[in-house]
């Protein structure tokens, strides 16, 4: 295998806001090609797949098109925004972060009449949007990182996958750039529909990126676990600099810490971050005592739960941290990291979060947003590697924002379910209550 270095290495550094800051990110080239037909899986799903892949490759060979904000008239009537980028170049043969993801999620909502087609104006899904620049990126990001990136997709393409060293594991194909960039933009462009909605209507439409790769492993100097850009960071900068709403509140549900959203705002004291994830999962932090520095010192907050916490234990964290925290903040915006990795069919963690859950989880956010900040709310899909979990429960998302009932029961097994650890969980909530005083 053939060693790249994007930039030349410096020492590591703490935490910061910073997007200035550099650090390692060695890239290892190989020969191993992803091939989108390889895949197993239902007729319906590869009907899916082709058609995305299909219409990838016609954007690839068009110039960017100019992001079409929906009409007034449309916004007003709207009950949920929606963007779909799902990269159907970024793919690894075998790995859990598969082109497959999004796919599934928008079969899923087909299937379940959650979209326009079945919907009318309750439901928009935004077909046209620019890809992030490099500006936006570097909002976030060093842009010694992401101009070296871009540099090393002709290698790629020559050379095939690239694995990258020591991040989790990460892995980029000739198309991962592009495609990345036009996934943070799928995030911007959603950003930019609801605020215009909030100014004509007191409880706005919420946003759903629909998007891959994740991004909240991201770190300001490079990539990690299956992440390229800081999605959620990014639209929160931007949300701060084009829109002018300085207060930024990111809720990360995901079953693993956000550490890369985390880092970027450890010194911002106008940007909360609050993650509560399984303790001792990838990647290792997200402690109790990491609650920001310098300016920022308050401003975040980070619950890691027992290994086998669930829909009790959710409710709970909801309505004694996520409230009382989000009520003294006061938000001009509320972003969402959603992983959907903590369900209980989900492979790469031991939660015990059902479809249900996550229902409860958007409608009491939604609601949040609406009490906070006239409605003002974006989520950005992050993990969830389990198609079927991943899909019903996305789709169940869509009902609590839209209002309808959940049919989880449908999906959901309780004879699956054992005891959640009360005692443990109890004493974590008591711990961060006491630490952030709440």
């Amino acid at each position: 295998m053939m060693m790249l270095h994007l930039h030349n290495p410096l020492p590591h550094s703490p935490p910061s806001s910073s997007s200035s800051s550099s650090g390692n990110s060695l890239f290892l080239l190989g020969n191993h090609h992803y091939h989108v037909n390889n895949w197993k899986s239902s007729c319906q799903l590869e009907e899916t797949v082709r058609f995305l892949h299909n219409n990838h490759k016609r954007h690839k060979k068009c110039s960017p098109i100019r992001s079409s904000l929906p009409s007034i008239d449309q916004l007003i009537n709207a009950r949920v925004i929606y963007s779909v980028a799902p990269s159907m170049g970024h793919n690894q043969e075998a790995h859990p972060e598969s082109h497959f993801r999004v796919p599934a999620i928008v079969n899923a909502l087909e299937e379940m009449k959650l979209t326009s087609k079945f919907r009318g104006s309750e439901v928009i899904e935004l077909q046209h949007f620019e890809p992030a620049s490099t500006d936006d990126i570097a909002s976030v990001h060093a842009r010694s990182y992401v101009s070296g990136l871009e540099k090393v997709m002709d290698q790629a393409l020559e050379k095939g996958l690239i694995v990258i060293d020591g991040s989790g594991p990460t892995y980029a194909t000739s198309t991962t750039f592009q495609e990345s960039i036009v996934a943070a933009g799928a995030g911007l462009a959603l950003v930019d529909s609801v605020v215009a909605a909030s100014k004509i209507n007191k409880d706005s439409p919420t946003g759903f990126a629909l998007i891959r790769p994740p991004g909240h492993h991201a770190i300001p100097q490079g990539p990690m676990g299956f992440c390229i850009f800081g999605n959620v960071a990014i639209a929160a900068r931007h949300a701060q600099r084009v829109h002018g709403l300085k207060r930024v509140f990111i809720i990360d549900f995901d079953v693993h810490h956000g550490n890369g959203t985390n880092d970027a705002f450890y010194n911002d004291p106008d940007v909360f971050f609050l993650s509560f994830h399984q303790d001792g999962s990838y990647p290792g932090t997200g402690k109790f005592d990491e609650v920001g520095a310098g300016d920022g010192l308050g401003t975040t907050l980070n619950l890691p739960l027992p290994g086998g916490s669930g829909d009790t234990t959710i409710r709970t964290v909801f309505d004694e941290v996520i409230v009382p925290c989000a009520q003294r903040f006061k938000p001009d915006i509320i972003l969402v990291s959603a992983g959907y990795d903590g369900h209980v069919l989900d492979p790469l963690a031991n939660l015990q979060l059902t479809t249900g859950t996550y229902y409860m989880l958007a409608s009491n956010i939604k609601q949040l947003a609406k009490d906070l900040c006239r409605g003002r709310c974006v989520f950005f899909l992050e993990g969830g590697y389990n198609l079927k979990s991943l899909s019903y429960s996305v789709a169940d998302t869509f009902r609590a924002l839209l209002g309808d009932k959940s049919l989880a029961s449908e999906f959901d097994n309780p004879n699956i379910l054992y005891e959640e650890p009360s005692k443990k969980v109890k004493q974590a909530i008591q711990r961060i209550k006491c630490i952030h005083s709440l």
